[in-house]
């Protein structure tokens, strides 16, 4: 009988569904009274947990196999995850209501995401896919002249959403369409920031992006398990569930998998290598001195009886000891902060695609602060500030067109001629 009632009550419009979704992710305000919201009193943690691994497992599987298959993949992944991530946020404050009396409005919306994703990824990707077609002689002009007028294509559609914007504005509805004007541009601001330092750290070597990843990933594993089995302490009231003995134990966890996961990763030259265009053929290259390993003696530091007595260490393990610190410390608040906006919209998960989890977003707050950290500790203290050959070769094939380039070509033939010989 309760199995009639319940499946009498599920809705079958998709805006009834929309607000039974709602209403089972609201928050019960005086739910977090107390420790009652701690993993270790929570009478079906087992069942959650079960639920949480089983989706985990998928997870870090299906993300091997697209790391596996490089770089174009997983910058096909993290364009996936955006999308997902805009659905979701562009939902929270969707209002069904208002929005049956603005027809296309939601298209609107998906207008500007798509013009900051060309803006974002032309950005970006343009100098590797010059790259890549520069065999060609037509298609090497045919994008010269796309990526020279990059810019004012992204503004000229920008624009055309901004004038559609205006021209659909109601009388009565006007704060409810600046409102989803302004969510939509900050939505932008938070997905794309994020993604954009996330793809370029992807082709600068796909360790830089794996790395900080995993030990996101490792961290909240971590503080799951710990709290899970020891948390006795509330750490903030924003989010009720973690505990001080999860984010302890989660932070040795965290710095300790970096400075291992980093001398596996280095290791792999598939990692290690910058892409350099828009193929998926295998890389080989000069993984440079941050991957070369070095030998340490322990003789001073440890007892006679110690079986090592010296340890083999990639000089990128120290840069990886960095990472895990700013993961372990520093990352977690983009969990808090994604707690306290959940809260402030008073619903417990941005979405319900992934079990155990919630929403894409929910996987992915620590993430955006990570990316973000990782890509400018890398061009800070990583990259040469000096320029290189390969900079002046890029800005070359980027800015000059082809006669250009035979130009220069002649005129450094000249200037290399008269150095040697002392004749023009």
């Amino acid at each position: 009988m309760n199995s009639e009632n319940s499946s009498a009550s599920i809705p079958t419009t998709p805006t009834a569904r929309l607000r039974h979704r709602r209403r089972s992710n609201e928050v019960n305000p005086d739910a977090g009274k107390a420790n009652g919201h701690l993993l270790v009193n929570d009478r079906n943690k087992y069942k959650s947990f079960l639920v949480r691994a089983y989706s985990t497992v998928w997870m870090i599987g299906g993300f091997v196999l697209i790391v596996y298959m490089g770089h174009l993949y997983i910058t096909a992944m993290v364009v996936v995850i955006q999308i997902f991530m805009a659905r979701e946020l562009f939902n929270l404050l969707r209002k069904a209501h208002e929005e049956r009396d603005l027809p296309g409005f939601r298209l609107l919306n998906w207008h500007f995401f798509f013009t900051a994703m060309l803006f974002v990824y032309g950005r970006i990707l343009s100098q590797r896919l010059v790259n890549t077609v520069t065999p060609d002689k037509f298609l090497f002009q045919l994008v010269s002249s796309l990526i020279k007028y990059h810019m004012a294509i992204c503004y000229f559609l920008y624009i055309s959403g901004f004038v559609w914007f205006i021209l659909t504005l109601k009388k009565k509805m006007y704060k409810y369409q600046f409102g989803q004007y302004a969510w939509t541009h900050m939505i932008l601001i938070v997905v794309f920031t994020q993604s954009s330092f996330t793809v370029a750290s992807i082709f600068e070597g796909i360790f830089w992006f794996l790395l900080p990843a995993s030990l996101i990933v490792i961290n909240d594993i971590a503080a799951y398990v710990f709290g899970f089995f020891f948390g006795r302490t509330p750490l903030i009231k924003l989010s009720p569930k973690k505990t001080w003995e999860g984010f302890i134990g989660a932070s040795v966890a965290t710095i300790i998998s970096a400075f291992v996961l980093a001398n596996f990763l280095g290791r792999f030259q598939w990692l290690t290598c910058p892409r350099k265009d828009l193929s998926t053929g295998w890389l080989d290259c000069d993984p440079g001195p941050l991957f070369k390993p070095e030998s340490f003696t322990l003789h001073e530091w440890v007892p006679s009886w110690f079986p090592w007595k010296e340890i083999v260490v990639l000089p990128v393990q120290w840069h990886a000891l960095c990472l895990g610190l700013f993961a372990s410390i520093i990352a977690p608040f983009g969990g808090f902060f994604a707690s306290g906006f959940k809260r402030a919209f008073k619903v417990k998960d941005f979405g319900d695609s992934i079990p155990g989890h919630g929403g894409i977003t929910d996987r992915m707050d620590c993430q955006m602060v990570m990316a973000v950290f990782a890509f400018i500790y890398h061009q800070s203290f990583i990259v040469p500030q000096s320029l290189s050959v390969e900079m002046i070769v890029e800005q070359i094939l980027t800015n000059l067109t082809l006669e250009e380039q035979q130009a220069l070509y002649v005129k450094l033939g000249q200037i290399i001629k008269e150095r040697l010989f002392g004749q023009p």
